[in-house]
């Protein structure tokens, strides 16, 4: 398992990267990442341009692991920061129906990738002098829970929205309404069995053979057949299923075995 421990942290670090270099090339935000609109635009390119420095950054540190406990770290908690002080006070101040689950997709979808970089720093623990460092450390056991309570999200979502999710299934396959229950029980599955430690290095590496296989039937020709002007958030989606992938695959590296703080 642990070549596939490697092979989940390259996915999630050109994941990362790669989402990086496209907001530093497109001074926006990723679609998970939308500013007020009241914001102004000069100030939110400045602030998506840092951001897709740090997100490249830590990206390239993760791949080539350099650093890569600390950035792993500093990263996830940068994420974690941002969700507590930016998302969650977003639902509410904009959205109509905050209790709505689907309103919270973009949060958890930063959630997950918040329990992914903490999921990685367990990988690579250290004996670190920075306070702040030793702090982030203590969060290591919560990114896999992070990252699951994402999982079951999305699984309970497939139901939620099984109509409108099927239409994303390739015409080419049969049976759309039932792989999307089928995936979302499996999304569900997993998600507690991550949590509550039920066989974890094997749903954790079917889980992200699953999502793999989206990145490669789903959301690649998504990609290839996208407009121009979708472009960009079809990249990111499927990065972000990359990204997915590989912190279940990381998981499952680990064995089963509690993630080192």
């Amino acid at each position: 398992m642990i070549n596939l421990s490697n092979i989940g942290r390259i996915f999630y670090g050109a994941a990362i990267a790669e989402i990086g270099i496209q907001t530093i090339g497109q001074h926006d935000f990723p679609y998970i990442l939308q500013m007020p609109q009241h914001f102004p635009v000069s100030a939110q390119t400045i602030l998506a341009i840092i951001f897709g420095v740090i997100c490249t950054l830590a990206g390239l540190c993760i791949i080539f692991k350099k650093w890569t406990g600390q950035a792993s770290l500093l990263f996830g908690g940068f994420l974690l920061l941002l969700f507590f002080l930016y998302y969650i006070p977003y639902q509410f101040l904009t959205s109509s129906n905050y209790l709505n689950l689907g309103e919270w997709e973009n949060a958890e979808k930063e959630l997950a990738f918040a329990g992914g970089a903490f999921v990685v720093a367990g990988c690579f623990p250290g004996n670190y002098k920075s306070s702040v460092l030793r702090f982030l450390q203590k969060l290591v056991p919560a990114g896999a829970i992070l990252f699951a309570i994402t999982i079951i999200s999305f699984g309970i979502l497939h139901f939620m929205e099984a109509k409108d999710a099927a239409t994303l299934v390739p015409a080419w396959i049969p049976g759309h309404l039932f792989w999307i229950y089928f995936c979302g029980a499996a999304l569900i599955g997993s998600g507690i069995s991550i949590i509550l430690k039920i066989k974890t290095g094997l749903f954790a590496a079917l889980l992200g053979l699953m999502i793999f296989l989206w990145f490669i039937l789903l959301h690649i020709p998504r990609v290839v057949v996208a407009p121009t002007a979708y472009l960009g958030s079809e990249v990111t989606s499927a990065v972000m299923a990359l990204a997915y992938s590989g912190i279940a695959f990381v998981i499952a590296g680990a064995g089963g075995r509690k993630l080192k703080a």
